[in-house]
């Protein structure tokens, strides 16, 4: 008969005193972080080594009004760092401070190259500030600094108003064109909005259209009104329009050339 043989037993490991457990790990710690530090520098190493300098600047996009060449002298002096260092929110700001350019687009493009996507400027008007000094203004409304002479566009308005003012004036310059449609070929040419809000026009045929203060459905209202009768007045006088008041209630004053009327018996004007 077989005996059978009590399992063997298997003693435990020893456990290590506390203090022993705290070095281990605190080495570990250590090597770990040293480890990750190395492997930092290395990184840093390799990233500014001249292998990985950028090579080359691809321009796309926009170059209307500037060429590669002027875009690479505004630039480049403000550029620096390689492929994987170059901070790339500095190099727009770089390349959006170039003039003409209103917004880059900046990307990496392995392994040399930054690919750089210009978006230009549009004008859509002279800015004159209270300063004096000629800007433009934008499609967009913005208000922005380049070489008007640059602009090769004698059809472009001039705007006069407050700081922060040019979009509001560039969307009532837009309403007032086809307004101003039965007035035959005449266009504004100077817009101008006073720091209390009053509105004056002038065509380009020298007439001055003086449109007041009141929120901008009341004004295109008055604007209208008087561009559907006008012609009646200046053809019954056979004399062109110099002057226009349209600050009336209920019709508006003109000053014809060599001539000065009401039309029609209208209130006293609202400034």
């Amino acid at each position: 008969m077989a005996t059978r043989r009590p399992p063997a037993s298997h003693s435990a490991p020893p456990v290590l005193p506390a203090d022993v457990r705290l070095v281990r790990t605190g080495t570990r710690v250590v090597l770990g972080l040293a480890l990750l530090l190395l492997l930092g520098l290395l990184a840093l190493w390799l990233a500014r080594h001249p292998v990985f300098n950028l090579r080359s600047i691809r321009l796309e996009g926009d170059l209307a009004r500037n060429n590669v060449s002027t875009v690479r002298a505004n630039a480049l002096p403000r550029l620096a760092g390689g492929f994987f260092t170059l901070d790339l929110a500095a190099a727009r700001a770089a390349f959006e401070a170039v003039p003409w350019v209103r917004r880059a687009e900046v990307r990496r493009l392995w392994p040399h190259t930054l690919l750089v996507r210009l978006h230009e400027h549009e004008p859509a008007a002279l800015w004159a500030g209270p300063d004096g000094a000629d800007r433009m203004v934008n499609t967009q409304g913005e208000v922005f600094e380049a070489n008007v002479g640059a602009a090769e566009d004698d059809a472009l308005p001039t705007f006069t108003g407050p700081e922060g003012s040019a979009a509001h004036m560039l969307a009532m310059h837009r309403q007032l064109a086809p307004l101003l449609a039965p007035l035959g070929e005449a266009r504004v040419k100077e817009l101008t909005l006073s720091a209390r809000g009053s509105w004056q026009a002038r065509l380009d045929n020298n007439a001055t259209l003086v449109l007041g203060r009141g929120d901008d459905a009341q004004l295109l209202a008055r604007v209208a009104r008087f561009a559907r009768t006008l012609p009646q007045v200046t053809s019954q006088h056979g004399r062109p329009l110099r002057h226009a008041d349209l600050r009336h209630e209920t019709g508006y004053a003109v000053r014809l050339a060599g001539l000065g009327t009401l039309e029609p018996a209208a209130s006293a004007p609202r400034n």
